[in-house]
């Protein structure tokens, strides 16, 4: 007969190795990395259920091509920034968002540049507590497949190695110095059906992480980053802060929204609109002057035409449509979804197995 205390004992020590081998030691939105003398060659250095990080972060003029690997990435104004994108053409960001490469706006940054007519329409705003880049795009340009509802990238992800593993981002937005950049602890960049929104909150503020909220990977932009975004307009604005993403009042009453399960089935009514922050000071440019370096970048000859015919959507959808990947814990949406990796399923799916040889042996002793 078995010890019932010994099997419950093994369970518990299963479940911790699954644990383990899922969790990195240090979460990656807890390591720090001055720039530039203290990038690592790779920010994740684990090999864990996902595997080891795909590229790396030391950045150069040397790494800076089309078939780039560079995994970090930058946010500094409307004509430089950078955006994570897929490294292989045609791919569903729900499938590959943990290997995310930058694509970047300007030469200088080590990643690939982002081809000329990609970028249909750009909001670039400065508010007291984060910047922020939203777009309108034709996705195919950076490798996305067309009509693919697209994902989330955030520092955390399910098994907190972020997405994409090891991505790092900077800024020099608030040094006052282009040449001193930095480390953007909490920032996340939706992209999906056309359009995107990259925000970076500032680490030295106390609502970083609400700001930059990262578990609501189903709503996309218009709630995650709402925006005054125009197809065919590029402008520069201050603006204020917006909601707590989420975070919604009703006759003077603020109520959270909690993201419902996937398994519930899509997004299809939100019970509050978002409020668009006031924009001001805001500052127009021609897309011809401020990406003049992207003229001599075109996307991958094997990618294939988005079906708009390089035109971005003009819509931010927020519901989300069943996910092309079974068995995970992501879903899609309008340039939502935060994690591809379905590290929460394994944890579980391993404690639950092995919950279950202990149960069988209890019974059968």
């Amino acid at each position: 007969m078995f010890p019932t205390v010994s099997l419950i004992s093994v369970s518990v020590a299963l479940a911790s190795v699954v644990w383990a081998q899922t969790f990195p030691a240090t979460p990656l939105a807890s390591k720090s990395f001055p720039w530039p003398t203290g990038v690592p060659y790779q920010a994740d250095t684990e090999n864990l259920v996902r595997g080891r990080q795909t590229g790396y972060n030391i950045c150069n003029s040397t790494t800076q091509n089309q078939d780039s690997l560079c995994q970090t990435s930058f946010i500094n104004s409307i004509d430089d920034f950078c955006i994570w994108g897929p490294k292989d053409p045609n791919s569903v960001v729900g499938d590959t968002e943990g290997e995310a490469v930058a694509w970047c706006s300007k030469p200088g940054h080590g990643g690939r540049l982002i081809p000329e007519g990609t970028l249909k329409g750009l909001q670039w705003t400065r508010t007291p507590d984060y910047v922020q880049i939203v777009g309108h795009i034709d996705q195919t340009r950076i490798n996305m497949a067309a009509g693919d509802f697209g994902g989330e990238m955030d520092p955390h992800g399910a098994d907190l190695r972020g997405n994409p593993i090891g991505g790092l981002v900077y800024s020099n937005g608030w040094s006052g110095n282009n040449d001193s950049y930095t480390q953007v602890i909490e920032w996340h960049n939706f992209v999906g059906n056309n359009f995107f929104c990259f925000k970076a909150c500032d680490p030295s503020k106390t609502n970083a992480a609400a700001f930059c909220e990262h578990t609501l990977d189903r709503i996309g932009c218009a709630y995650n980053a709402p925006n005054n975004a125009q197809e065919g307009v590029f402008e520069a604005c201050q603006g204020e802060n917006q909601d707590f993403p989420g975070v919604y009042t009703v006759n003077g009453v603020a109520t959270t929204y909690r993201q419902p399960p996937e398994s519930l089935g899509a997004i299809t009514t939100m019970p509050y609109t978002a409020r668009v922050p006031a924009s001001s000071n805001c500052v127009t440019y021609s897309s011809a002057e401020i990406f003049a370096a992207l003229a001599s970048v075109s996307p991958d000859a094997s990618v294939t035409p988005s079906s708009s015919s390089g035109t971005a959507s003009t819509s931010q959808p927020t519901s989300s449509a069943p996910s092309s990947r079974a068995g995970t814990s992501s879903g899609t949406a309008a340039g939502a979804i935060e994690t591809g990796n379905g590290a929460d399923i394994v944890v579980m799916s391993g404690i639950v197995t092995t919950l279950g040889v202990v149960f069988s042996a209890l019974f059968l002793s």
